[in-house]
């Protein structure tokens, strides 16, 4: 474990600090250029993006942002829009799982699992918002690019996104020429990828173009309470999409539908064996949570018999531009629907105490209209107005023993009490043999819609130096209910709500204006330096395991059932806001071969939403004093010679809470006072180091890559030391050729010391033990075969 927390800090954290000293620290743009043959990272060529609304190099946005060739992604073979993380500075928190709560950006994430509120970071699929749990993760094939934007964006996009955003951009029909492609990737336990796409146009106006995409692979995970299952962290998920592309004069019109099915294995857990909570718990109930020294065992009873992660998701986007000599006018149309089926065995013990049930619907529809200037002169500007309507249904369960439940809380006020002696204690007091399930479930109903309407306006003082400022005002409004249904255990709402009733129901608008201003200088020796300053806004929301009395109703006790709306309503949570300022350089040396970026940030959050204790053991969501934060990111190219190329990038972030007494544990509310945001590393970043050489009719390429981070703490602020996750780096080994015949082949060895890492660990609390989460995928060979006909 020493290696893991020191040997990152001295592989990156090192090179992070002479890298932002050398480059005089400022804006980063991880820039991995597109080329005609897939997996070639050499930068030959500029990739233009969009992120401002106009197609630019990425070395003049003036934006901290990474940009992803799709090319690259199949080069180092990144599975979902989660994977970019691996390879963008200052964004952590991937993971094998269908969530986005633990995806933090600068340190910002999103602090609450239900569906009231909305994610801190934005994803988006060509300009359409993807949305929440459940439906924002999918599988990337046939890219043209994916961007990652850090700090507040909320003048780029039709929804806010208050922490950052990742855009993907898929790759769009060829005019006037036909060819495609096929992927072929085999690897260990089953591992089995197939990636292809068809191109067809027979003129210069119209083309059509078909993707597809199949993975699957088995578990790697032994549980050793249920020894006769598969192995988990299995998958198997297919997806297929078609668009087609118009263009006609001052016109055109782009459509796609994608479809995607997802069955993959939820998180897996493993309690922190020697943490405060799990040790109570091993002297009450003889707990064991895995085999000793092995991180890819656990021993979990898993009492809904199964761990899956199943998602249906349909996106349909349509996208009109039209020239209109002094602009251009651009319709952004989309539509999803989805469908998520998820549960998993939180405690991540052999005891059933947390069995967590999600069974989700939803349908998501946006348009946007945006005028963007085409005319010559200093002044350029682009405005555009958008509107959102949202419907999300979910079913929430969760259920434990009812013996072990009472037993354990019984133990709380007469320590005298233990196991079977606590157990018999509380069958005697309630009359009845416990010998079951106590199951808790609500429903949560939200009917959301909101609009926006933005501007922003750039005039050129100088040829050197321009200037832009940037207004947007939003309104949400949401109709929210949420039913806790009647506990058939004579225990009663024990546990996870702490209540029963309704549909309790209510309706929230919050609105905000924010502005922007931005700033750039272009020297004369190519470095182009920017600052800016950004208000970041995200609506509030409502809790889906949480309610209040109403005003001048008696305060609502543990317990109660058969509430009504004449007497409690959903608990709901007001907006969280912050101001980001940030300066940054970009630029090239060496004659062109190194190409760099880095830049310094701060920000100051107020009323951060974070989850808080509920009126029973569960959850609420509540607004928490004030965060200030600081940090850098960089990124650099170095095209060594003909033969070697280097990149690496890498991101730092401090921060300090205030006022965060709610969320501190333990007897001393102020011990978390100036405490710093949890479940962010203090380094992360990522190295390739490539090599090429030509061959008679050919190529012969290979690289080695590394990405890790530093140890980091648990989810929530916590005074136990054994609630941290390590750091790591997990190092990759590819070879192979490149055919002139457009075909290449090539091997691999993924994680290539086996490293045992996890994605995250969450806080241990009462009943529940701190448990680590998703195990790191294991030393894993492959060999991978690409194919491309006509003209790709």
């Amino acid at each position: 474990m020493a290696y893991r927390k020191s040997g990152i800090k001295t592989i990156l954290t090192s090179s992070a600090s002479a890298v932002v000293i050398a480059l005089m620290t400022a804006n980063t743009t991880s820039v991995f250029a597109q080329d005609n043959q897939p997996g070639d990272s050499r930068a030959d060529d500029v990739i233009y993006v969009t992120a401002t609304k106009r197609e630019e190099s990425i070395m003049e946005v003036p934006l901290a942002i990474t940009a992803i060739t799709g090319d690259f992604a199949r080069q180092v073979n990144l599975n979902d829009v989660k994977d970019i993380i691996l390879w963008t500075p200052g964004i952590t928190g991937n993971s094998q799982d269908s969530f986005i709560d633990a995806v933090s950006v600068r340190g910002i994430l999103t602090n609450d699992f239900g569906v009231g509120g909305d994610p801190s970071v934005g994803f988006f699929k060509n300009n359409l918002y993807q949305g929440r749990n459940g439906n924002a993760v999918s599988s990337m094939f046939d890219i043209e690019r994916a961007e990652a934007l850090r700090g507040p964006q909320g003048f780029l996009f039709g929804r806010n996104a208050v922490g950052g955003a990742i855009s993907i951009h898929t790759v769009r029909p060829n005019l006037g020429s036909g060819g495609g492609y096929f992927d072929i990737d085999i690897g260990e336990r089953g591992h089995r990828v197939f990636e292809g796409a068809l191109n067809v146009s027979d003129s210069n106006n119209f083309g059509f173009r078909i993707a597809g995409y199949r993975s699957q692979e088995g578990g790697w995970v032994e549980n050793l309470a249920r020894p006769n299952d598969d192995p988990l962290l299995e998958h198997e998920k297919w997806g297929i999409r078609a668009s087609s592309l118009y263009e006609s004069g001052n016109f055109s019109a782009f459509l796609f539908a994608e479809y995607e099915d997802r069955q993959q294995d939820g998180t897996a857990y493993r309690a922190v064996e020697d943490s405060i909570y799990a040790l109570q718990l091993r002297d009450l109930f003889g707990l064991t949570v895995g085999g000793s020294g092995n991180e890819r065992q656990i021993d979990s009873d898993l009492g809904y018999d199964d761990i899956d992660d199943n998602s249906n998701i349909l996106n349909v986007g349509m996208e009109l531009e039209w020239d209109l000599s002094f602009a251009t006018l651009t319709s952004i149309t989309g539509y999803q629907d989805h469908d998520y089926f998820y549960v998993e065995d939180y405690d991540g013990t052999n005891l059933q105490l947390a069995d967590y049930l999600q069974d989700q619907t939803g349908n998501y529809f946006q348009q946007e209209f945006r005028l963007t200037s085409t005319t010559d002169g200093p002044l350029s500007w682009y405005a555009g107005l958008s509107y959102y309507q949202e419907d999300i249904d979910v079913t929430f369960e969760e259920k434990a023993n009812e013996a072990l439940m009472c037993a354990y809380y019984y133990h709380q006020y007469y320590p005298s009490y233990s196991g079977p002696a606590a157990i018999a204690a509380c069958q005697a007091y309630y009359g009845d043999p416990l010998d079951g399930e106590l199951i808790e479930g609500n429903r949560a109903i939200g009917d959301y819609s909101g609009w926006a309407a933005y501007a922003q306006l750039n005039y050129q003082i100088t040829d050197a130096f321009d200037i832009g400022f940037g207004l947007r005002y939003s309104t949400d409004t949401k109709d929210f209910s949420v039913e806790a249904f009647d506990v058939e255990s004579p225990l009663g709402p024990y546990y996870t709500l702490g209540w029963t009733g309704g549909p309790l129901t209510d309706s929230r608008t919050w609105d905000a204006w924010q502005p922007q201003a931005v700033a750039r200088y272009r020297f004369d020796n190519g470095v182009m330096a920017f600052g800016s300053i950004t208000r970041g806004y995200k609506s509030g929301g409502f809790g889906s395991f949480a309610i209040q009395e109403l005003e001048g109703q008696p305060e609502i006790g543990f317990g109660v059932l058969d509430l009504t709306n004449a007497t409690a309503r959903p608990d709901d949570f007001d907006p969280e806001s912050s101001w980001s300022y940030e300066i940054g350089l970009k630029g090239t040396s060496a004659g062109g071969n190194l190409r760099w970026d880095a830049n310094v940030f701060t920000y100051e959050y107020e009323d951060l939403q974070m989850i808080v204790a509920g009126l029973g053991g569960g959850v609420r969501v509540d607004n928490i004093g004030q965060v200030t934060a600081s940090g850098y990111e960089f990124s650099f190219e170095y095209d060594i010679s003909e033969n070697f190329s280097f990149r690496m990038n890498g991101g730092h972030t401090s921060s300090e809470m205030v006022n965060a007494q709610a969320v501190c544990p333990g007897d001393d509310p102020e011990a978390c006072e100036g405490a710093s945001l949890a479940h962010v590393p203090d380094f992360s970043g990522a190295a390739m180091l490539n090599y090429y050489r030509a061959v008679d009719g050919g190529e012969i390429t290979a690289s080695i890559e590394v990405y890790g981070q530093t140890d980091m703490s648990s989810n929530g602020l916590s005074v136990d030391p054994t609630e941290r996750v390590a750091g790591y780096a997990d190092f990759t080994l590819r070879a192979g050729f490149r055919s002139d015949d457009n075909w290449s082949i090539g091997a691999y060895v993924e994680n290539v010391t086996d490293e045992d890492y996890w994605d995250g660990l969450f806080a241990g609390g009462g009943i529940l033990p701190a448990v680590r989460w998703g195990p790191a995928r294991p030393r894993t060979f492959g060999i991978t075969f690409h194919r491309t006909f006509g003209d790709g």
